[in-house]
């Protein structure tokens, strides 16, 4: 019997969904080339996770910790910046939570508790410590310079457990609106990164080595705009950014495979275990209906198993409760239209009224009224590079089908 209490689907909650679908790029990355190439000590490149709202950044990231958790990794939780905070207090405050881990609160070296105590005091007061001295005889350390070195400890102690990984999630990058703090937590956590550890290699060999780090950092696509003006190479080269796009529907079908083959168990009444099967009209419309978005596929899979009781999800009840998930839908698009500066409003608008064979960067500029092609150059660049909402080909096409679908057809609405 489906009740809510039993909803394997999770709509918007940066939890890990149960019905996970796609993203395996990202997660055959940590698996076979971070994870790996981090515990060998070798150098590895931050990841930067940027997309639109209800592209379930959060939640891949998550996913990621889950599974490092699981293996016994050092895992931070969800960092989540809120907008005026001040992003170095909360992560030293995540950052004493892995000392602690690592066991260095109990340490009786000098530097390390020395170490602490400075952390302690950037959790305590964040940036603002850049504008005075630590004590009254001498001007301390900047914030991010401690930071990073109880990172390098963490790490070294990671090291010498052995096949373990320290990981840091930020979320809600774009929300570091000062440019000192987020300056100053870029640099702490890229110089970690970077750090090399001498090591004793076999043969008494004096080698360097990377320390078992990794750093992920997810946010709107706003975020680009703030490193590439303020931060430039160095960002770049400590971290390697990924902007998401929609999922596959083959994707999206494998996701829901198991509901059609062998259903999915929930408890029973009796205390036994029952199976919910998907029917395959109902598997193919909540597939077109979400457009590959995962925050919609969530919400039509969850919607549809609020619709009945039964042990089968048919088609009708997929229609039945998407109208009642169309408001939420139409609002989630009209955010992500809603953020866009005008030029790139225009040019989405501009479009999508063109046929889809038809969608040249000549045409569309033509429609917004440009005499030169080359105006709309930047723009199209962006839409496609940075906000992922478009893809730059003969003809363009439309990477956020959410988007598309909206502007151009009667989507959300259902028949």
């Amino acid at each position: 019997m489906r009740t809510p209490l039993n909803s394997p689907f999770s709509p918007g909650s940066d939890s890990v969904p149960e019905v996970w679908a796609g993203r395996t790029e990202q997660l055959s990355d940590w698996r076979d080339v971070v994870r790996p190439r981090r515990v060998a000590g070798l150098p590895e490149r931050g990841r930067t996770i940027l997309g639109e709202a209800g592209l379930g950044k959060s939640a891949l990231v998550r996913r990621i910790a889950r599974d490092a958790a699981a293996a016994g990794d050092w895992v931070t939780p969800q960092l989540r910046i809120p907008s005026g905070a001040d992003p170095l207090k909360i992560v030293a405050a995540a950052i004493l939570t892995l000392a602690d881990q690592a066991g260095l609160a109990s340490s009786r070296e000098a530097k390390i508790k020395k170490s602490l105590s400075r952390v302690q005091a950037v959790a305590a007061s964040g940036i603002s410590l850049s504008l005075r001295p630590i004590d009254s005889k001498h001007e301390g350390p900047e914030p991010y310079t401690v930071l990073t070195e109880l990172l390098i400890e963490v790490g070294r102690a990671a090291l010498a457990k052995g096949n373990v990984m320290v990981l840091i999630h930020v979320d809600e990058i774009q929300n570091i609106t000062d440019e000192n703090a987020l300056s100053q937590l870029l640099i702490a956590l890229g110089d970690a990164l970077v750090y090399e550890q001498p090591i004793t290699a076999p043969g008494g060999v004096r080698v360097s080595r990377s320390l078992p780090i990794a750093v992920y950092l997810t946010g709107l696509p706003d975020f680009a705009d703030m490193t590439d003006a303020r931060k430039g190479a160095t960002f770049t080269r400590r971290f390697k950014t990924t902007v998401l796009s929609a999922i596959d529907d083959d994707d999206l079908a494998s996701a829901l495979q198991p509901f059609i083959i062998t259903g999915w168990p929930v408890a029973d009444e009796l205390g036994g275990i029952t199976r919910i099967t998907l029917e395959p009209g109902a598997a193919e419309a909540i597939i077109k209906l979400c457009c590959g978005e995962p925050f919609l596929f969530q919400l039509a899979g969850e919607q549809a198993w609020y619709a009945a009781t039964g042990n089968i999800i048919t088609r009708p009840q997929v229609l039945a409760g998407w109208k009642r998930a169309r408001p939420e839908a139409i609002t989630h698009v009209e955010r992500i239209l809603a953020r866009l500066p005008k030029r790139e409003l225009d040019f989405v608008h501009a479009m999508a009224e063109l046929p889809a064979r038809e969608r040249t960067l000549t045409r569309v500029a033509t429609e917004m009224g440009y005499e030169k092609t080359t105006d709309a150059g930047p723009t199209s660049q962006r839409l496609d590079s940075v906000r992922g909402i478009i893809e730059r080909g003969k003809p363009y096409t439309f990477r956020h089908r959410a988007v598309e679908a909206y502007l151009t057809s009667d989507w959300p609405d259902v028949g």
